[in-house]
């Protein structure tokens, strides 16, 4: 009998516990009104916010934040980034303090350019590479592949396909993307949340690191001061080089909506170039807001392969600044192509 009777007086206390915490929400009296077309406007507009006054308050300020910036009621959006963001007014009324939200995507205000390609050289590539990300350093390119016991980094002569040096992961990591940044590789694994840090002459490792809010790796690339990561949905991360910490991000956008799969990644003349999981294109994409502001199609290089059960998509781009070429293969592909980008 006390045992149902105790199991009652827990049962009761946690409804009076649930019930007291919701009552504490307060709606507030103030809404966000925007010029946004169901939420959605163009880089190229000017943003204006207004406050809805719901119960009449005798308002004294109020101030507007975009991703923790102070903005104005009337806001050109050129500098902005693309994607979803968040509004935030804090009402001052009555000697009180309120805040409010609201949501908002930016959009890029013009579609893509499509590219296509010239294939200027065809060399050996691994065929039982499942290639995860290529980079040049110095003349010499460095792979990294992945499946779970047989992910491997490596440096590869890219005329000959010979491996130069090789190291194995450990059969629990699945190999993602790498960069090359003061000497050293960056490498990323896929749901283990952990990255490494090679010395580039020997392949010693120095240290690894876990990632912050985004759950997974995937590409790498890096402008010669800053790390940016994908992980495979619209994001890319900007890690700070040192410590390696995920300390602000963008969302990659066109004029029509987001773009996911974000994958392997490549910084070229001032754009990062990214492959698309299983789109065989790569979108160019604006480092400073996420707009894609060209789209290359190669779906037709995987014809020009191998074909076999295990071939897969293409996911390998490296721009070698010794011949100013793009080089794209993909994985369990047996060829590299050297290739130049030609406007449609």
């Amino acid at each position: 009998m006390n045992f149902f009777k105790s199991l009652t007086i827990i049962f009761l206390f946690g409804i009076l516990f649930s019930c007291g915490s919701n009552s504490n929400k307060k709606k507030s009296d103030f809404n966000i009104i925007t010029n946004a077309d169901k939420g959605n406007i163009s880089i190229s507009d000017t943003l204006n916010i207004t406050i809805k006054n719901k119960q009449n308050h005798s308002i004294d300020s109020v101030s507007y934040f975009i991703d923790g910036k102070a903005i104005q009621k009337s806001n050109n959006l050129a500098d902005f980034k693309l994607g979803k963001q968040t509004i935030r007014a804090v009402v001052y009324h009555d000697d009180k303090k309120e805040e409010t939200s609201s949501n908002i995507t930016i959009l890029n205000d013009l579609p893509p350019k499509i590219y296509t390609y010239k294939i200027i050289n065809e060399y050996p590539h691994d065929i039982t590479s499942y290639t995860q990300g290529i980079e040049f350093f110095n003349g010499n390119l460095y792979e990294s592949t992945g499946q779970y016991k047989e992910s491997k980094l490596r440096q590869v002569d890219y005329k000959t396909g010979e491996v130069i040096k090789n190291i194995d992961l450990a059969d629990e990591y699945f190999g993602e993307g790498l960069t090359i940044l003061n000497d050293k590789i960056y490498q990323l694994t896929w749901k283990e949340s952990t990255g490494f840090v090679y010395d580039i002459n020997t392949f010693d490792k120095l240290s690894s690191f876990k990632y912050g809010n985004s759950k997974e790796g995937w590409g790498l690339c890096n402008n010669n001061n800053q790390i940016y990561k994908s992980d495979g949905t619209e994001k890319i991360w900007l890690l700070n080089p040192e410590t390696l910490v995920e300390q602000e991000y963008i969302q990659v956008y066109t004029n029509k909506g987001k773009i996911v799969g974000i994958n392997e990644m490549e910084w070229v003349n001032g754009s990062i170039y990214a492959n698309r999981y299983q789109k065989d294109g790569v979108a160019i994409i604006n480092p400073k807001n996420g707009a894609v502001t060209g789209v290359i199609d190669f779906k037709p290089l995987k014809a020009k392969v191998t074909q076999h059960q295990g071939l897969d998509v293409l996911n390998g781009i490296a721009f070698n600044p010794n011949t100013n070429t793009l080089f794209v293969t993909g994985k369990r592909w047996d060829k590299l192509f050297e290739v130049e980008i030609v406007e449609k």
